[in-house]
């Protein structure tokens, strides 16, 4: 009975502290300038992130309608209401930088774009672009 009455107490009491997502202008848009969908490439691949009516700023810079680019390399969206996920599938991009060049095994590969605030969360409404697929050759 105790430990339900400690849970309750804290669910009321910290449940203002969840995690909130910075919102987005409706007519944002996130998308690849280069590769393009089904293109076929070589390494390095140089991959150009674009973003229109927001700005890009440096992860832990709290300014209004601006976010930093998150790349997804052979996966699915993670959890949106959470941090973009730090592994090999889900390159944060914390510095501001709009392109990368990296290194791809030979083969299809799915890229996708997604946009977090400055705590790596994705925006309300999230920006997301469009899942591309590229061929990198031997």
């Amino acid at each position: 009975m105790m430990k339900t009455t400690i849970l309750l107490l804290s669910i009321m009491c910290f449940s203002h502290l969840a995690i909130a997502r910075s919102a987005a202008p409706e007519n944002a848009e996130l998308y690849f300038i280069s590769p393009t969908d089904g293109e076929t490439v070589q390494n390095p691949v140089t991959i150009r992130f674009g973003l229109r009516n927001m700005g890009v700023a440096p992860a832990g810079t709290d300014i209004e309608n601006t976010g930093h680019h998150h790349l997804l390399i052979d996966t699915d969206l993670p959890d949106l209401d959470k941090p973009v996920p730090s592994d090999k599938n889900h390159m944060h991009f914390g510095k501001g930088q709009t392109e990368t060049s990296i290194h791809l095994e030979p083969g299809k590969h799915t890229l996708q774009l997604l946009l977090g605030d400055h705590t790596h969360i994705p925006h309300r409404p999230p920006l997301i672009s469009g899942k591309i697929t590229i061929t990198v050759k031997q």
